[in-house]
């Protein structure tokens, strides 16, 4: 008996709602709606626009209820990591929640290093330090003396305030909750002890919730107006690589790092599965981090500024008027047409310099790192892009480098997922820097990990292995292989790469 499945997948710049059909061996991907997504800037701060994504969720449930009506048979979602929001008293939203990219955390790491040193937040949460982790969010919020901390009941992160929207039930799933470094990834629990150290109150944090958890019904008036009278609300893993990565499809059994992922998006997360994690001075070094996995797994992976170069230039030329040859606003194809057309090899940037971080006029800021590092200043559009997607194939293999020691083994095969797929030039410079084998697919990981993680918790497929399968099953993956005779070229771009970047 065919099921189907809404996934609702919300990344930092937009979200859909993907409906999959399963039938036991192959899952099949209808997207019924799409909405756009970013940061709003209100009086010098960038919120999420929350109104304004749940609007747009509920319009997706409608187009969805339209087509499919009782035969949904439940609905998750997932999002980026690290973003919050509280309820108050009787349930009450208390304020929009902040962008990750917001500025207030900028300099905040220095200033938690004073309060406890380096090496015991890591060692207590096993995480990747950034300056717009969760606990640093926290601690401006308690340096600022904001009200919100002393009248707060329940901290929700972004997927858990939709779950909460969509079901009326509170909740904390177990992979968002691992990317807030609040939380312990050895003991599986909430990091009090260190929380406590920054005098951060913890009454909100209650226990985490295992992804594949039924959490109920659709809230009736919501269900009944949209058609979805038989709909579950079930957790998928709330954070988009936990269920990008799910659907990786490996052969591979589980704690057998010979492959690594790539799960390119705004974000590029690269990393390796773990049964467990692994928290040592090599993971620390490498400023890796310990992320919740779905089915009991680890990733261990280190955040990337992915797309977001690419995003942030098309947005800046469009705003510029900008067109193509047929008098249109760029798309990605012309952008992937500039950067064929563009001589390689002539600039690079680190693509995680802090001046990229933040919305701005990215292709002069290129044009600026160029310069203050002594290289060919890029002149055309296609120059720039040429210089975003040969660093970040470079940079992929850099942290291809650290993977295989953290893991301790070479990896084969490199599994990129997500839409960034579709930048064939990007995966392919990737199978040419590495020397690996990549193979691309499936485009929305995030919606069909998702999906399959619902079907995991109704009970239609047995765990990561039965999910991967069906996968494979289902989508054909594209595979680059590296260049002939392409070696020396990388190799002389990485040394000089390296040298820029360090």
């Amino acid at each position: 008996m065919k099921k189907s499945y809404l996934a609702i997948d919300m990344g930092a710049s937009s979200g859909r709602h993907v409906v999959a059909n399963f039938d036991g061996k192959k899952v099949e991907l209808e997207e019924l709606y799409r909405f756009e997504n970013g940061p709003v800037e209100m009086n010098g701060s960038l919120y999420w626009d929350l109104p304004g994504l749940w609007k747009s969720v509920q319009q997706g449930l409608y187009a969805v209820g339209a087509k499919y009506g009782d035969k949904i048979t439940s609905v998750g979602v997932d999002t980026w990591g690290v973003d919050f929001a509280f309820l108050g008293r009787g349930g009450e939203l208390l304020g929009n929640p902040y962008c990750y990219r917001d500025p207030r955390t900028d300099g905040a790491m220095a200033r938690a290093f004073q309060v406890v040193p380096r090496e015991e937040i890591f060692a207590q949460t096993g995480l990747q330090f950034m300056d717009f982790n969760s606990l640093y969010q926290l601690m401006v919020m308690k340096e600022q003396n904001s009200p919100l901390l002393d009248v707060a009941e329940r901290l929700l992160q972004i997927p858990d305030l939709f779950h909460w929207l969509l079901s009326g039930v509170e909740s904390n799933e177990y992979t968002n909750a691992t990317t807030t470094q609040c939380f312990n990834p050895t003991t599986r629990s909430w990091a009090f002890s260190l929380l406590k150290k920054f005098g951060i109150p913890t009454n909100f944090l209650p226990p985490t919730t295992e992804s594949g958890t039924t959490l109920g019904k659709l809230r009736a008036k919501l269900a009944q107006e949209t058609g979805l009278t038989a709909a579950n609300v079930v957790l998928p893993g709330t954070h988009d690589t936990a269920s990008a990565v799910f659907a990786v499809p490996s052969r591979s059994p589980l704690g057998v790092p010979d492959w690594a992922y790539i799960s390119l998006g705004t974000w590029a997360l690269m990393g390796i599965e773990s049964p467990k994690p692994v928290v040592n001075d090599v993971v620390s070094r490498f400023n890796f981090t310990n992320e919740g996995g779905v089915c009991g797994t680890t990733r261990i992976l280190k955040n990337i500024c992915g797309m977001w170069l690419l995003q942030e230039c098309r947005r800046v030329w469009n705003q510029q008027g900008k067109k193509n040859a047929a008098g249109e606003s760029l798309g990605w194809e012309d952008l992937n047409l500039l950067t064929a057309n563009a001589k390689p090899f002539v600039t690079f940037i680190d693509p995680d310099a802090p001046e990229f971080a933040k919305p701005a006029n990215m292709p002069q800021l290129i044009r600026d790192y160029a310069a203050r590092t002594g290289q060919v200043v890029p002149e055309t559009d296609g120059a720039v892009l040429r210089a975003i997607v040969e660093s970040l194939a470079l940079k992929f293999r850099r942290v291809l480098g650290m993977c295989e020691e953290i893991g301790g083994r070479r990896i084969e095969t490199i599994h990129v997922v997500g839409g960034g797929v579709r930048n064939k030039l990007l995966l392919q410079a990737t199978a040419d820097a590495t020397g690996r084998l990549v193979v691309g697919g499936p485009i929305e990981g995030t919606g069909v990990g998702n999906a399959l993680m619902q079907a995991v918790g109704a009970g239609d497929i047995a765990d990561v292995v039965e999910a991967r399968e069906v996968v494979r099953n289902s989508f054909e993956m594209t595979t680059f292989e590296p260049a002939e005779n392409s070696a020396p070229y990388w190799d002389q771009a990485y040394d000089r790469f390296l040298k820029i970047i360090d």
